[in-house]
């Protein structure tokens, strides 16, 4: 083994005429900084532990790899900047590094809106979260939609044969996912997915106990299916099975529901 040749900057305060223009594989502890603007500078694979940046600029700068931990960033803008790899935890940084930073590969800017999504729910900021959630989404759903269907040489190299086949049923699971109830994230999606399921059940009763040519028998049926669903009826005509398959979905959308206001309240 080797030395990571990682130098430490311990205890100290920035300015601007200290900044150099390179903090490249360094291990800042306690190291501050206030309205300076830190201007193409490469922080790659650094560490910040405890360290707080007040109002910087940090425009066109690297931070590809580093980890944050324990740090204030607020009031600090990172135009330009690239976070390629890099960690972050609990360390208070403003929710627009999402919307201007993200790496620009789908996979990437995954764990980039993953790590934030953890950052962010260790300090409580919930708004945040929820961004981030957003991201991650979105990026997951193309990440895996491109790992089976792209023709990029990036894909088609590191997917081949059956990798892409199981990629092609992750995607298809996540889209499921997405249109009963958006991820675990959207309780109007479990909402219209209920919907959905409850006219289909009215179709089906029309058919079991009425007359299905008759157009007043699927209001009829409509209206009480719901006490069906919720087991307060059970009619003899039902099959035993079709009963135990309505039981089923009643506890699996009560658990999707439950799930989603836990999550929500969880944040907060």
């Amino acid at each position: 083994m080797t030395p990571s040749g990682r130098k430490e900057i311990k205890d100290k305060m920035l300015d601007s005429e200290s900044a150099s223009p390179g903090y490249k594989n360094h291990h800042l502890i306690r190291v501050g900084a206030k309205e300076i603007n830190f201007s193409k500078v490469s922080f790659e694979h650094t560490y910040f532990e405890h360290c707080y940046f007040r109002n910087c600029q940090f425009n066109s700068c690297d931070f590809t790899g580093c980890k944050f931990i324990n740090c204030n960033f607020q009031g600090s803008s990172f135009g330009g900047s690239k976070f390629d790899y890099a960690f972050f935890e609990k360390t208070f940084i403003d929710s627009d590094i999402l919307s201007s930073n993200c790496p620009s590969f789908n996979n990437l800017k995954l764990k980039f809106a993953r790590a934030l999504r953890m950052n962010y729910q260790s300090i409580g900021d919930a708004e945040a979260v929820n961004m981030a959630i957003s991201i991650e989404l979105q990026a997951s759903k193309e990440h895996l939609y491109a790992a089976w269907n792209s023709n990029e040489t990036y894909y088609r190299t590191k997917y081949e044969g059956w990798t892409r086949v199981r990629f092609f049923l992750k995607w298809l699971y996540f889209k499921i996912q997405h249109f009963v109830w958006g991820n675990g994230e959207s309780w109007p999606k479990l909402l219209k997915t209920g919907i959905i399921l409850w006219l289909i059940c009215a179709v089906i009763d029309t058919f079991l106990l009425e007359d299905w040519e008759n157009t007043l028998s699927y209001l009829k049926s409509f209206l009480t299916v719901p006490s069906y669903f919720m087991g307060i009826k059970r009619p003899e005509h039902y099959p035993d099975l079709y009963l135990t398959l309505l039981t089923t979905i009643r506890f699996v959308g009560f658990a999707l529901f439950t799930s989603i206001i836990i999550k929500r309240f969880n944040r907060r």
